[in-house]
């Protein structure tokens, strides 16, 4: 009988204590820094740029875009105009997209353009020439190309880049040069 009480209380001692170590042992992930984009002035735009925006999504766990709030400046802007498409980034996660629509009139697909931009935003570069499994080769793969999703080494480069952060902001880092 004290043998058995004896086992019961160092399983209630020991089990707990074990539990716990495990549970500090584990890797704690950061949160995910969020980006936040304001589609007021994207026009007819707007679908795809939140569809390229869930691609990131569910692409990376480092970083993610979301809408502005009502009444709050966004880190990016989107506008719809009759050019190319292009980005300008001020920093890490900060710039505008346009969304051209000679580009669309010329036939590419419009989710693939929104991710490709925001890849941009994202810190990298275009990936020219390249072939279709590459979201930031762009035009070069063509206007059949319809894929919106970035490749495992943008990916990785992503979320090197936003790996540690708690805001938008910073310059390009290390893990860009590798792609570039």
């Amino acid at each position: 009988m004290a043998v058995r009480a004896l086992v019961a209380l160092l399983m209630a001692v020991l089990v707990p204590a074990v539990t716990a170590a495990q549970a500090s042992a584990a890797p704690v992930r950061p949160a995910a820094v969020v980006v936040t984009y304001d589609t007021s002035r994207a026009g007819e735009f707007v679908a795809a740029v939140h569809a390229g925006a869930e691609v990131w999504n569910d692409s990376v766990s480092n970083v993610r875009l979301e809408p502005v709030a009502p009444g709050r400046t966004a880190h990016v802007r989107v506008i719809a105009d009759d050019g190319w498409p292009r980005a300008l980034t001020t920093s890490l996660g900060r710039g505008t997209v346009w969304m051209g629509r000679q580009a669309v009139h010329q036939g590419y697909d419009t989710t693939r353009i929104a991710a490709h931009e925001l890849g941009h935003i994202l810190g990298l570069p275009d990936l020219k020439p390249g072939p279709c499994s590459s979201l930031m080769s762009g035009s070069t793969a063509g206007v059949a190309c319809t894929n919106p999703y970035p490749d495992a080494r943008e990916r990785a480069a992503v979320e090197a880049d936003f790996g540690g952060l708690t805001t938008p902001g910073r310059t390009g880092g290390p893990a860009l040069a590798g792609l570039r």
